[in-house]
């Protein structure tokens, strides 16, 4: 079973960045043509890109919609996107552009309703973010901290039908410290649903170790900094994920 690599393009002022710890104050600008980016990602072979609007997530609603659309009609394969999406006309709103996958992350939290009839309406379509600080939910932008644990909100949607889980250790992002394979182990293991794992990816051996454990439940990685970088090949990487 082979590992998807999502490249990741995040948003913030229509610039691409990484964020350092999910800080807004923290951001490194890699370049301001997205749909450009998102053309080199499948110039080297990349099936999936994962774009995030991280001013909407903050928002709660689109900011970088045109950066965003630019990237989704300059990328052949599929899109799944993140970032202020918290109701069903947002969701609606991205799959007739083209999206694939929509992420819902602080309103899998705050209305799980939305979550529930979205996936059943919308098959494999419907992505759940898990974002992590010490083992619990954080929402807004990473900025608010919740008392649900990972594991906890992974519960609530078991027989949902949703596409995947998407587990962000937020004290590893764009931190180079690696990915937190133990965490997301565990997730994979108390859950029927995919895993994605997100957060510190910091070169090849984060994939390789992801990869050993597909089979048990790792649909794939999300990584950014580390293929900014340039300490991570993304050619490299697909081809590890897919052997």
């Amino acid at each position: 079973m082979s590992l998807i690599v999502f490249p990741a393009i995040d948003l913030k002022g229509g610039k691409v960045v990484r964020l350092a710890e999910g800080d807004m104050d923290r951001a490194t600008v890699y370049g301001d043509d997205p749909a450009a980016q998102a053309e080199a990602f499948a110039r080297e072979g990349a099936d999936w890109l994962h774009v995030v609007d991280l001013d909407g997530a903050f928002a709660g609603a689109s900011v970088n919609g045109a950066a965003v659309e630019a990237a989704v009609k300059a990328f052949p394969g599929k899109v799944q996107i993140g970032g202020g999406i918290r109701d069903r006309a947002a969701i609606d709103r991205w799959l007739a552009l083209g999206v694939e996958r929509v992420v819902i992350g602080t309103a899998a939290l705050e209305n799980p309703d939305l979550v529930r009839e979205a996936a059943k309406a919308l098959p494999g379509r419907i992505v759940v973010g898990v974002d992590a600080k010490d083992g619990m939910v954080a929402t807004r932008g990473w900025a608010d901290v919740s008392d649900v644990a990972v594991a906890d909100l992974a519960e609530r949607f078991r027989d949902a039908g949703v596409a995947a889980l998407l587990f962000t250790d937020v004290g590893r992002d764009g931190m180079l410290k690696g990915c937190n394979i133990d965490a997301t182990v565990a997730l994979a293991s108390k859950t029927t649903i995919p895993v994605i794992a997100s957060g510190g990816v910091a070169g090849l051996a984060d994939i390789l170790e992801l990869a050993r454990f597909a089979a048990r439940g790792i649909e794939g990685v999300i990584t950014g900094r580390a293929l900014y970088d340039g300490r991570l090949m993304l050619a490299e990487a697909l081809k590890v994920a897919r052997s």
